[in-house]
């Protein structure tokens, strides 16, 4: 059995560590903080492949994906917010959505800042994520740019994951397996 999953993101190539989220499945794990040369050349990638789109903002989930929001925007000159973990009392009336993450198992509330709602609310935004494996932190994105009244045009990954058919609406540079021992 293997450890590591070979890819190649807009040109450049990694060995993806292999992890069990529960007993007999396993994906590739894809870490992009502090990989400046991955989120460089996917920022790059998706700021093209998103450019028809005519974005006012990108929108990103904590944690991992907050660098490739940064790129992207750099990119495409374009502001985006962080969809934050946990509230903070300068975060004011905060929007909020739940979530479960595939990779710890457990729910996650995604909270929009009080300050970022009129960055939104009316605008065009594109949804931005390192990997969309069950969807459910894009959805908890969706839920909130609907609470603030913006208009999704777009939702983007460097990778989908699981499988291939759900994610034909998403732009992605690739797409991940998971592996199930039969």
């Amino acid at each position: 059995m293997t450890d590591t999953y070979p890819i190649s993101i807009a040109g450049v190539h990694r060995d993806l560590r292999l992890f069990e989220i529960k007993p007999g499945v396993r994906i590739a794990i894809l870490n992009i903080l502090g990989d400046t040369e991955l989120v460089a050349a996917a920022s790059k990638a998706l700021a093209s492949r998103l450019a028809s789109h005519n974005i006012d903002v990108l929108v990103t989930a904590e944690a991992k994906s907050i660098p490739l929001a940064y790129a992207t925007s750099l990119e495409m000159k374009k502001p985006y917010i962080v969809l934050r973990k946990s509230h903070k009392p300068y975060m004011g009336d905060a929007l909020k959505a739940e979530t479960l993450s595939i990779t710890t198992g457990k729910p996650q509330t995604l909270f929009l800042d009080e300050k970022d709602c009129e960055l939104v609310k009316g605008k065009r935004v594109a949804l931005l994520d390192d990997v969309i494996s069950t969807g459910s932190t894009l959805q908890g994105m969706r839920l909130i740019m609907d609470k603030a009244d913006a208009n999704v045009v777009a939702e983007a990954a460097i990778l989908t994951e699981g499988d291939r058919a759900k994610w034909t609406n998403v732009i992605s540079l690739g797409h991940l397996p998971v592996w199930v021992d039969e």
